[in-house]
């Protein structure tokens, strides 16, 4: 990702979002205005720099801005936790030296110890990393996701939201997963541009899916911390489960995330049910692949 036309095409679509009525500017609504939101003189006022400098900054240049210089931003651009927390992951990208900036970054491995804590766990959760990589999960997040699971090479969710048919049933509100993945993303790539891996999905899923390209074009973003999420899965029904995020000791890029449910809830109920599903599948699969080992001897032998 090209981190100076990330911070121009960020602070744009945020100016353009603020109307003058939204800034509390007087006569907002005279006058001849060819752009949807705040015009760039208009931004520095509020902000109090020149029109020179929020030029600069709107231009890529925006690794030397104070923190108020970036606090008044966030005021006048109206951001979000998650826009200004994107904001100064851009400054600091952007205000990186060339030596910091080059250092190859070491893929985080899941340790033993990891693996241990994921299986002691009774609530489904699996280990993602900044690309949205299910690198870890223990028995009952492997059953709550049988769809990423499933897939050919690197079970990733952004992967199977926008490139896997059966998202659109798994997820109850397919639209907002979307929109969520992307933003997702879109936080990872202003915390490390220089992540090729990313860089890599974000131009596969780009070239593979139309909507996502529209998505990613609006510039949100998100961070994955807490929430809820409602799934039809196609083993125990529906599942309305508040996820949180755990960051892992020393890489604050790799997670685990919980599921759980409210006690006593259908949710609950299903949840206990989950494991045995995944019994089910399992057996089912070991007794296919059974048969065809013994398939494959007959043959050989008759051969």
């Amino acid at each position: 990702m090209e981190i100076k036309r990330e911070i121009r095409d960020f602070l744009m679509s945020r100016r353009a979002r603020v109307t003058p009525q939204m800034a509390g500017l007087p006569n907002a609504g005279g006058g001849d205005r060819r752009v949807p939101g705040l015009r760039r003189e208009e931004v520095a006022m509020l902000a109090g720099v020149s029109v020179e400098y929020y030029t600069r900054m709107e231009r890529g240049s925006l690794g030397g801005a104070s923190e108020s210089v970036l606090e008044a931003l966030v005021r006048v651009l109206q951001l979000d936790d998650d826009e200004r927390a994107h904001l100064y992951d851009l400054a600091r990208s952007a205000g990186a030296s060339s030596w910091t900036r080059k250092k190859p970054r070491r893929e985080p491995a899941v340790t033993d110890a990891v693996q241990q804590v994921l299986d002691s766990m009774s609530v489904p959760a699996v280990v993602m990393n900044a690309r949205m990589d299910l690198v870890a999960a223990n028995y009952l997040g492997r059953a709550l996701y049988p769809g990423p699971f499933s897939m050919t090479g690197q079970p990733n969710f952004a992967r199977f939201a926008f490139l896997d048919s059966r998202a659109a049933d798994f997820y109850a509100d397919f639209e907002s997963a979307k929109n969520v993945t992307v933003s997702v993303l879109r936080a990872a790539a202003g915390r490390d541009p220089l992540d090729t891996k990313l860089s890599d999905l974000i131009g596969e899923l780009a070239a593979r899916s139309q909507d996502f390209s529209a998505r990613w074009g609006k510039h949100n973003v998100h961070r994955h911390i807490q929430g809820r999420k409602t799934f039809h899965h196609p083993g125990v029904g529906t599942l309305d489960l508040v996820y949180t995020d755990l960051a892992l000791p020393g890489d604050p890029t790799v997670s685990i995330t919980t599921y759980t449910a409210a006690p006593d809830s259908p949710t609950a109920d299903s949840l206990a049910l989950l494991g045995a599903w995944a019994r089910t599948q399992q057996e089912e699969q070991d007794r296919a692949a059974a048969g065809l080992d013994e398939r494959a001897q007959e043959s050989a032998r008759n051969d």
